[in-house]
């Protein structure tokens, strides 16, 4: 999608109401470090550090709805407990919603625990009470269903299994479309069949071949699963979401059609499947084409993946992903001093260790990267701040730098070592070092840790400061002698 159609599309979703109905849930993060195994038994002991919770399942595709700019009216049952309570408060938190929840006072909220060390999932523990709603409160939830649909242009049905899509909350769900809503089942039932004649359903690949016993690996294999599905249901079309390889749509009556994924870092997949249908309903709610919500939708959850827990993306995160895929790979790694600090903060955010590395780079060597290799050991990214043009005329003296400041960058971003790359014009970089916030200030061996500038703030929040061996032979002034000699 070009930046401009994406600006379009972004302006025609803002404000668009969606219905949002079904399994709503807790999703419970706890983050913490690994050190050492248990003497008691062979399992990690995690040393607890953060907790984050947000809402999950219908809950999730609701807020991904309000964080795209759209209002999104949320249908689904809770328990008459904290968890509860605490989901009520997440709604009331989150501009652009609006809570239809019904409480059933004989059963759990449904919550997802996560345990996470250095952004990996230890252990996931579920609270839940997966058995079909009470009549009593399946009737509430088709009743609030019917009144969350009115004046949306989509109605989206996240059918998790836990109790709160029954078949009386499909047919509210049907029934609702009348003002002219489209319908779009998220289901991990082992039938579409339920669903009637919904508009579209969308599962992922392996709930496509759990649904039809057929293999959804390649694109064949996706298209006959696809037709199978139609056939084995009433729905109008069967979107299947396929991770990095995209998404697949089959129309019935028409032909299948694939719209390839980009290549993303995928760090947490956690919710990525709601990001995908609140972007395709809004998407369609605002009236846009079918082509246009998918490749919406396939923005969206790529962005999501890069971050950490069941997340939501923003406009502004679009818009900058799309700018992004448009660059050549060195240049996305350019920032703003601005830019350098949330980066770093997001990556803190996910667990990796932040590295930060500063120096003029003027003619790159061997040296310089092999530096650069080992400072990017010490890490899990590594920040390079780059001296301006006239910062380093300051240092070095006149015919300083010999390549400016552009041209240092792009080669430093273009290095596999290098995750992030951004410039500063005063004496030293001390500002910038206080805005990353690293665990780990790198200089190299040529120094002390006492004499590097900003030990005292990383070591004061924790970090370390490591200097790394220099490359005997090898610098920029020897290089620019050895030329000026030849000369």
């Amino acid at each position: 999608m070009e930046l401009a159609g994406l600006q379009n599309l972004l302006d025609a979703v803002t404000g668009a109401r969606v219905a949002c109905v079904g399994d709503v849930m807790i999703d419970r993060f706890v983050y913490g470090e690994v050190s050492r195994t248990s003497p008691e038994a062979p399992v990690a002991v995690l040393a607890l550090g953060r907790e984050s919770v947000m809402l999950g399942g219908a809950g999730n595709v609701a807020r991904n709805v309000a964080a795209l700019g759209g209002k999104a009216a949320l249908a689904g049952m809770i328990g008459d407990d904290p968890a509860g309570r605490e989901a009520l408060g997440l709604i009331g938190g989150e501009p652009g919603m609006e809570s239809h929840l019904v409480t059933d006072a004989a059963r759990p909220t449904t919550v997802k625990t996560r345990y996470v060390a250095a952004g990996q999932q230890l252990l996931r523990v579920d609270s839940e009470d997966p058995a079909p709603a009470t009549r009593d409160t399946e009737n509430r939830i088709a009743a609030a269903a019917r009144y969350a649909a009115e004046g949306a242009g989509a109605i989206l049905l996240s059918d998790y299994g836990k109790g709160a899509v029954t078949q009386k909350v499909i047919e509210a769900c049907l029934e609702a479309r009348a003002a002219g809503a489209v319908l779009i089942v998220d289901s991990k039932a082992r039938s579409f069949a339920r669903y009637g004649a919904a508009d579209l359903v969308k599962p992922n690949a392996s709930e496509l071949a759990r649904a039809t016993d057929l293999p959804t690996e390649t694109d064949e294999e996706v298209e006959a699963a696809l037709k199978h599905a139609l056939e084995l249901s009433r729905c109008k079309a069967v979107l299947v979401t396929r991770a990095a390889k995209g998404m697949s749509l089959a129309v019935r009556g028409e032909g299948v059609r694939h719209y390839p994924g980009r290549p993303r870092e995928v760090f947490d997949v956690s919710g990525a499947g709601d990001t995908a249908l609140a972007a395709l309903g809004l998407a369609l709610a605002a009236g846009q084409s079918i082509d246009d919500a998918v490749t919406f939708a396939l923005l969206a959850s790529g962005v999501v993946v890069g971050k950490a827990g069941t997340a939501t993306a923003t406009p502004r995160e679009l818009v900058e992903a799309e700018i992004a895929a448009h660059l050549a790979p060195a240049e996305a790694k350019l920032a703003s001093p601005a830019q350098m600090a949330a980066q770093a903060a997001a990556w803190r955010k996910k667990g990796l260790k932040v590295g930060f590395t500063n120096g003029c780079f003027d003619i790159l060597h061997k040296g310089h990267v092999a530096y650069l290799a080992q400072a990017r050991g010490w890490c899990d990214r590594l920040i390079v701040a780059v001296n301006s043009d006239s910062s380093v005329r300051a240092l070095k003296g006149e015919g300083r730098p010999v390549n400016d400041l552009e041209s240092r960058a792009v080669v430093l971003a273009g290095l596999a070592h290098v995750d992030l790359v951004t410039a500063f014009d005063e004496e030293t970089p001390i500002e910038l070092i206080r805005a990353a916030r690293p665990d780990v200030l790198i200089k190299g061996a040529d120094y002390t840790v006492e004499g590097v500038v900003g030990h005292e703030e990383v070591l004061g929040w924790g970090g370390e400061v490591r200097l790394a061996p220099l490359v005997d032979g090898y610098s920029t002034t020897a290089a620019i002698a050895r030329m000026t000699a030849k000369n």
